[in-house]
């Protein structure tokens, strides 16, 4: 891959992480609001030191990737903002690297299959030091007490039931791939202002898949009724209707508790996910002055 084709990957997922976190999404830090103890200034160095990893020389494993681009957000940023943007991002800024004939999902999934042991290693040890709120103790697989021998695919295996960023892992990014980037697609082409498209695909994926980062720090059944929540909010027009704004306004104070518990952090990461699949598929270094008129 050419300099200038490393340069537009590593820009693409530096992109996605600030469309993210700059669109109004409920619950989430964003432009106008903080997050109990994160900051807007949190995710945009945040943004700026993942740079580095998402630039890869051929050759670079995912687990190398994950490694730089947590240690480094760590070191600038001080905190753990993107632990689980770093684990979506490594693995599809590997695959848009390698310029697939079938495209970035046939990539994927060769990337995926291709993880070793030495990946899962490097990625539990970034995972650790993050140390994200909720992390669960299970008999198998925990990442605190389990000796690593085993591929980074098989142990998102052992997790994908209770995690969505685990299964991921294991369905070729299905979540991404089949409901983020197909709605992001499409609400752009229709002519959309790009900061609601990124907030109607993410009440498009809450509506859908349990947040994670709910069910771990409450249970599995908060998550879902936060997805029924948002599919009131979707059913009511979400952001192109005046109804559904004061239901999305509604819904942004019922996530915005004190402790972050119902902050739906998973649904964030997957929708810089979707941006970074977005913009290394549709879009071009050209086109982000366009991206940026129609924010």
């Amino acid at each position: 891959m050419t300099a200038a084709g490393r340069d537009w990957i590593g820009w693409a997922a530096q992109l996605a992480c600030l469309f993210e976190v700059l669109a109004e999404k409920p619950g989430n830090v964003t432009r106008s609001k903080d997050c109990a103890r994160l900051t807007l200034g949190h995710f945009l160095v945040s943004a700026a030191a993942v740079g580095p990893a998402f630039r890869p020389e051929a050759g670079s494993r995912v687990g190398d990737i994950i490694a730089r681009a947590a240690g480094d957000t760590k070191r600038l940023a001080g905190v753990n903002t993107n632990i689980g943007i770093v684990l979506l991002l490594s693995p599809l800024v590997k695959a848009a690297s390698l310029d697939h004939p079938e495209g970035l999902r046939a990539a994927l999934a060769q990337v995926l299959l291709d993880l070793d042991v030495r990946d899962a290693q490097l990625a539990f040890r970034a995972i650790l030091a993050a140390a994200p709120q909720g992390l669960d103790t299970v008999e198998k697989g925990d990442v605190r007490t389990t000796p690593i021998d085993y591929t980074l695919r098989a142990a998102m295996a052992r997790a994908r039931d209770r995690d969505s960023l685990a299964r991921e892992y294991v369905t070729d990014f299905a979540i991404t791939f089949e409901v983020g980037l197909p709605c992001l697609t499409a609400l752009w082409a229709s002519g959309s202002r790009l900061s609601e498209a990124v907030v109607q695909t993410f009440l498009t994926i809450l509506a859908q898949i349990p947040d994670t980062d709910i069910a771990r720090k409450l249970d599995r059944q908060a998550a879902v009724r936060v997805c029924g929540q948002a599919t009131e909010v979707l059913s009511r027009g979400g952001v192109y209707t005046e109804a559904g704004r004061r239901a999305i306004a509604r819904f942004d104070e019922v996530l915005r508790d004190a402790d972050r518990r119902y902050n739906p952090g998973t649904t964030a990461d997957l929708v810089a996910a979707t941006l970074f699949c977005f913009l290394v598929t549709e879009a071009h270094p050209d086109m982000v002055p366009d991206l940026l008129a129609r924010w």
